[in-house]
């Protein structure tokens, strides 16, 4: 079996041609031509109904505050936290926890922080005994506040996590425990020394996931569905209710948006490569100065206690899912309900167990697809002594940069057109366009490091590379394999848009009926749905830990491997 040159143009193509062909999509029908409404463009129509909507102008400041307001203090908590702690016990410790945190699906992770936070929620009750007359539930509007604040936070718990991995995983690109000895050597203070010394290095290496992170933050739906305001919504949000009109003109207004929404997201890009330049111009000058920084206690108290709180509030809210999923009797306001019972469970378990089966379909063929894809395009690379270059990289990051209501609408209308849209295997398509990305940023590294003299030496004893390949390298790589295998798992059961918009309602995944749940407050259902969606995430990254060490019990060079 030879590997086609054109593999990694194939993969390229799987990556990036659903996102081109519903970027066309969704701009033909912003501007006016949507045959199947009888709609032939062009035509401002769509923008003109967008610009009266009244809601607009709220939307749109929404989703930029809360998106960038976001990402600020995602990448601040994770600084203060790194610079202020790495190598220390209570830093290893806290990584032990945010780590398994990392896969818990954004809807479970937010509907966990709205039964800690709202009103009748843990918090108010774990206070109540001692506020006076507080015997119901404060008229506060804590969850879905008009300036999105219950919004930022669900954001923020969960981009930490995922901020903090991604630098670790690149300071052992650039030296950081050298830089910081010179820092030290040079009298700096231990923050002050690592922000000056290391960290525009890995910022270097980290922009592209931080730009990630501020396109979700922007347009993500399904937190915003639970956390955020709604008279009116986050712009994101308004795009699916239009998407979802009987009106099929509506969609044209959907896509009008759509457009509007990619262009916030590019304006927010500009100003933040802006401030990266404001702020490296600023930290020169104080460098120059040479202050260095030696009380820095408060700010090391602030960067654990804030990355403490997100992985307490992340995990009291696993926990408030999990009692309230087998709560019975629970008014307010006692701390616990006054039993347990397993009639939640019976009642919705087996519509949430036939889900649990869709949603494990629709990630294994997702995953598996795109597994063979990856591998075929990092195998074909390195038969061809070919590199990853910056512009690569940043092909790799474009579905994820692109927010998902700026090309997925397009995507639905165009299925819709040739008649496969509703299907599963259009939403597998549209769930591998996410799961792709991620499988080649797990695997690159590790396919990279792989000692290039073990096959040398296979090659030398007559082993074709195909042999090399399936019976040496990937053996060998099973770690790293199941850790990807595992990520894009949890990526696609994380899914909301894609299986809402390309699934047309048709297609229901636990995240889609947990959501779906979010409009009727039914704790106990969401409960269930929430722990499922949870422990359909965590499997594969047990898998991913347990497996090696059992498969290569005597070949304990392989146990790391």
């Amino acid at each position: 079996m030879r590997l086609p040159p054109a593999l990694p143009l194939l993969t390229v193509l799987a990556l990036l041609g659903p996102v081109a062909a519903g970027l066309w999509g969704t701009f033909s029908a912003g501007f006016g031509h949507f045959p199947v409404a009888g709609l032939n463009g062009p035509s401002l129509a769509p923008f003109q109904t967008l610009w009266a909507w009244p809601g607009l102008q709220t939307s749109v400041r929404l989703s930029l505050a809360t998106g960038i307001l976001a990402t600020v203090v995602s990448l601040a908590i994770t600084v203060l936290l790194l610079a202020g702690w790495t190598g220390t016990r209570p830093f290893r410790a806290l990584l032990r926890m945010l780590s398994p945190l990392l896969s818990v699906p954004h809807a479970a992770a937010a509907f966990g922080l709205l039964f800690l936070i709202q009103p009748s929620g843990w918090l108010v009750r774990a206070f109540s005994p001692w506020l006076s007359g507080w015997d119901r539930p404060p008229d506060v509007l804590l969850v879905q506040d008009p300036l999105g604040l219950a919004l930022m936070i669900g954001l923020v718990v969960k981009e930490v996590p995922f901020l903090l991995l991604i630098s670790l995983a690149a300071l052992g690109q650039i030296d950081s425990t050298g830089r910081m000895q010179v820092a030290t050597a040079l009298g700096y203070g231990r923050i002050r020394g690592w922000i000056l010394g290391v960290f525009p290095a890995l910022y270097a290496r980290i922009r592209l996931p931080v730009y990630v992170v501020l396109a979700y933050s922007m347009s993500v739906v399904d937190v915003a569905v639970i956390l955020g305001p709604n008279t009116p919504p986050s712009l994101s949000v308004q795009i699916v209710r239009w998407m979802a009109e009987p009106d099929l003109v509506q969609r044209t207004t959907a896509s009008a948006a759509a457009i509007l929404q990619l262009g916030l997201v590019v304006l927010a890009l500009l100003l933040w490569r802006g401030a990266e330049q404001m702020i490296a111009i600023t930290a020169r000058r104080i460098a120059y100065s040479g202050a260095r920084g030696q009380r820095e206690a408060g700010l090391r108290v602030i960067g654990l206690s804030f990355g403490t709180l997100s992985v307490g509030a992340v995990l009291a809210g696993l926990a408030g899912l999990l009692v309230w999923s087998f709560a019975a009797r629970w008014s307010f306001p006692d701390v616990l309900p006054d039993g347990l019972s397993l009639r939640n469970w019976q009642r919705n378990g087996p519509a949430a167990w036939q889900t649990l089966g869709t949603t494990f379909v629709i990630a294994l063929a997702a995953t598996l697809s795109g597994l063979v894809l990856t591998l075929g395009c990092l195998e074909t690379e390195e038969r061809h002594h070919w590199r990853l270059t910056e512009k690569g990289l940043w092909l790799l990051y474009l579905p994820l940069l692109i927010p998902q209501t700026a090309f997925l609408p397009g995507m639905q209308t165009l299925l819709l057109q040739i008649g496969v849209d509703r299907t599963l295997w259009a939403v597998i398509l549209a769930h591998m366009v996410f799961v792709l990305p991620y499988l080649l940023l797990s695997l690159e590294g590790p396919y990279k490091a792989w000692d290039a003299r073990q096959g040398t030496i296979a090659a030398a004893m007559g082993a074709s590379a195909n042999r090399i390949f399936f019976r040496l390298r990937l053996p060998i790589l099973l770690a790293p394999l199941l850790t990807a295998f595992a990520v894009g798992m949890a990526v696609s059961v994380g899914q909301y848009l894609p299986t809402l918009l390309v699934g047309g309602g048709r297609v229901q995944t636990l995240t889609t009926e947990a959501v779906a749940l979010a409009a009727g407050g039914d704790r106990r259902a969401i409960g269930v749905y929430g722990l499922l969606q949870t422990a359909a995430a965590l499997l594969p990254f047990m898998m991913a830990v347990i497996l090696p060490p059992l498969v290569w019990r005597n070949r304990k060079g392989l146990q790391h491997g």
